[in-house]
């Protein structure tokens, strides 16, 4: 069985440096041997969480739009690459209203105890975070990795990698840093490498 990467850009810049460093991790996943898919948030139709409440006794969100295509993906796919840029110290807003209406995923986990994603799928189920920053100060990857921790949580996905570069201000163009692109596909391809690994050498004990 294939397994699948899902890459999710947080930025709304299609060729920008975030989407340069997702499309190196996401080709290192693909040479690894995964099928992969790339989720670009701003191009979504969805609202923020309007805190309806239904999510605690539905495997689903009552408001209807493209939230309801994005849910299966996730419950399906085995492992996550997000890459995104820090906006305020934090995650832009749209990337992070995406988050929030996982509140789905959070109610089932938490609050009804029957995960949407089954024991034996988490397995394995990991996920790389890469993040930008155009400031070059200690604490501004603080934030952003709360919050992606916190999310990856949610969805049973571990956090097993990340990529921080910091001083893009300075850098400007990531294309003249191909030791970074090049980070990049090297983790895509590990966290890829090793899921087609569960397949090729499954645990019997």
């Amino acid at each position: 069985m294939v397994k699948k990467v899902i890459g999710l850009l947080g930025s709304p810049l299609l060729q920008g440096s975030t989407a340069q460093l997702l499309e190196r991790a996401m080709q290192g996943a693909r040479d690894a041997g995964c099928a992969v898919e790339t989720i670009t948030v701003t191009s979504l139709d969805f609202q923020g969480c309007q805190e309806k409440f239904f999510c605690r006794d539905h495997e689903t969100c009552i408001l209807d739009d493209d939230m309801q295509q994005i849910y299966p993906k996730f419950v399906d796919m085995d492992s996550l690459i997000l890459a995104t840029p820090v906006m305020t110290m934090g995650i832009p807003g749209t990337l992070k209203s995406f988050m929030d209406r996982f509140q789905v995923f959070f109610m089932a986990k938490y609050y009804r105890n029957q995960s949407l994603v089954s024991p034996d799928h988490k397995e394995g189920r990991n996920g790389l975070f890469i993040c930008i920053s155009g400031m070059d100060v200690p604490e501004v990857f603080i934030g952003a990795k709360l919050t992606v921790r916190a999310f990856f949580d949610i969805i049973d996905c571990r956090y097993l990698d990340e990529l921080l570069v910091n001083g893009m201000d300075r850098i400007k163009d990531i294309t003249t840093r191909p030791d970074l692109l090049d980070a990049a596909y090297k983790k895509g391809y590990a966290l890829g490498a090793s899921l087609v690994a569960s397949v090729q050498s499954p645990d019997i004990t």
